[in-house]
């Protein structure tokens, strides 16, 4: 029997009952929100259980939504049932004060560059990581450049040529 999204629902709402929010199937991929303490136990689910075989991380990566105060770092995660051909998105918040997320690179060891870039450009905390330190910018670099903290290019600058852009 092919593993269904609805399969995958009933069974992740079985085992977490009534601390998933958010389930919904945007272009046909299963999408959940879970809290972030249970970022590990849902991973651990997903993998173990022997219909779901959740066992590929694919994309670990986060997103900085400014505009919700008390959840503005959002971690990504991509998994993919290679049996079965199924993959599934889901996600914790953090608040940018306390980015705090346990690491999964003792289950997926793929997770360790990917959260190394994540912390790297979001500046998220994942708790027992190996070697958590900076990945592609300099070390020096006291702030997290793909947080949506700064203001965006000023449209009114004559120093360019637009042409050189694109925009001409």
């Amino acid at each position: 029997m092919a593993l269904t999204n609805e399969t995958i629902k009933v069974r992740l709402e079985k085992q977490f009952e009534g601390q998933l929010s958010r389930m919904d199937e945007p272009y046909g991929m299963l999408t959940f929100e879970a809290p972030k303490e249970l970022n590990l136990k849902i991973m651990q689910f997903l993998y173990d259980d022997e219909e779901l075989r959740f066992q590929f991380l694919t994309d670990l990566t986060a997103v900085h939504y400014p505009s919700q105060p008390g959840r503005e770092l959002a971690v990504v995660y991509h998994l993919h049932n290679l049996v079965d051909n199924v993959r599934i998105r889901f996600k914790v918040f953090a608040d940018i004060k306390q980015p705090d997320i346990f690491t999964a690179t003792r289950l997926y060891a793929a997770a360790n560059w990917m959260e190394r870039e994540t912390f790297d450009f979001f500046g998220v905390n994942f708790v027992g990581h190996p070697n958590l330190k900076r990945i592609l910018n300099v070390d020096e670099m006291d702030y997290f450049p793909l947080r949506k903290e700064y203001p965006l290019e000023d449209q009114t600058r004559t120093d360019k040529d637009d042409e050189m852009f694109g925009r001409g």
